[in-house]
């Protein structure tokens, strides 16, 4: 199977058993899954789209890519036009198979990443590098550069002007960017910008991918709904791969997608949510004696007290709170961890009376 690695999460479950030992049970901030319910125009969405016999289209409705890219325009300032929208059903498996429908050879993703852009490049057989100065690269051809702003697991933002030297060096190369911005209505400290803005692509799609994703905007984990955009040649060409292959979203999933893209307050009510949990754990994080780098936006603290990672993980996991080691993401992590801000209020205000 392509040299696959174990999957990392495995090594976390006998940190997980010492936390559940605790008096007052677990307390998850591992997985970065919604706990949140679903909102009720999005579930009624679902149910009333229920008697859906047919096959539903790999493109999706029209009313699915409008309603895509009339939330660009509106928060985040992108224009594209709805043919160019392509749903996904959820983006870790768009990630995982981008580059064998490119039939990429070498792929480039950032040094501190989600492990699945290295899975997908050894799914297409391709060389895989890690790297985050572009420039270190050389002269070496590459087909395919992963960028992901705000990143996972460490929340940091890459700025306008960084995005547009990946873009110029991917173009001159002829390789195709793809930008994964599950995170991008999550900024804190700092806005992060899509890689089709203007002030980025400087008015041209071409060669540029935006993968978007619901399972945080709108807790949508479940439901698998995400959605790719950008150039449309190779909207158009990955669409027709993914017709020969039967990649094709539920419609009811369709027109619950559709009605979360066309509703902004959900989205803004769950944000807030996320926001007041990063507030109460943050500090009580740092007074504890961790340091917190980055995290300036998304759903992650990065954070080190200086020891390896999978020792920070055990002194958690004796207060019964289980965190990702950051090895998981990439050698670079080795002394950091992640913490999620994905728990219920109770459980995050568990963590914090154990921190104090």
């Amino acid at each position: 199977m392509k040299n696959l690695p174990d999957f990392p999460w495995d090594r976390l479950e006998p940190y997980k058993e010492r936390a559940r030992a605790h008096p007052d049970g677990i307390v998850d901030l591992s997985v970065g899954t919604p706990v949140d319910p679903v909102p009720g125009l999005i579930q009624d969405a679902l149910v009333e789209a229920a008697n859906s016999p047919g096959y539903p289209l790999t493109h999706g409705t029209k009313a699915l890519r409008e309603a895509a890219a009339g939330w660009l325009r509106r928060r985040q300032g992108v224009i594209v036009e709805q043919q160019d929208v392509l749903p996904v059903i959820g983006s870790k498996e768009f990630v995982a198979w981008l580059p064998s429908y490119l039939g990429a050879k070498r792929v480039v993703f950032p040094e501190l990443a989600y492990p699945t852009y290295d899975v997908g490049a050894r799914l297409a057989g391709a060389a895989a590098t890690a790297a985050d100065g572009l420039l270190a690269l050389g002269p070496q051809h590459v087909d395919l550069v992963w960028v992901n702003s705000p990143g996972n697991p460490t929340g940091k933002v890459l700025p306008a002007e960084h995005l547009r030297k990946v873009v110029a060096w991917a173009r001159e190369r002829g390789a195709v960017v793809a930008s994964d911005e599950c995170y991008i209505e999550l900024g804190w400290e700092e806005r992060p910008i899509s890689i089709l803005h203007p002030d980025v692509c400087e008015g041209s799609h071409d060669n540029l991918l935006a993968l978007h994703s619901l399972s945080k905007r709108s807790n949508l984990a479940g439901y698998r709904a995400g959605f790719v955009t950008g150039d449309p040649v190779l909207v158009k060409r990955l669409l027709e791969i993914r017709k020969h292959a039967g990649m094709l979203m539920p419609g009811p999933v369709q027109a619950a997608m559709t009605a979360a893209l066309g509703d902004d307050r959900h989205a803004d009510e769950q944000r807030e949510v996320y926001a007041a949990r990063r507030a109460a754990l943050r500090p009580v994080l740092e007074r504890a004696g961790w340091r917190i780098d980055h995290s300036t936006a998304g759903l992650y603290l990065w954070a080190s007290d200086g020891r390896s990672a999978w020792d920070q993980v055990s002194r958690l996991a004796e207060l019964g709170i289980l965190v990702a080691p950051g090895e998981f993401y990439g050698p670079a992590g080795e002394r950091h961890i992640r913490v999620a801000l994905t728990a219920t209020d109770e459980r995050v205000g568990a963590a914090v009376r154990r921190l104090q």
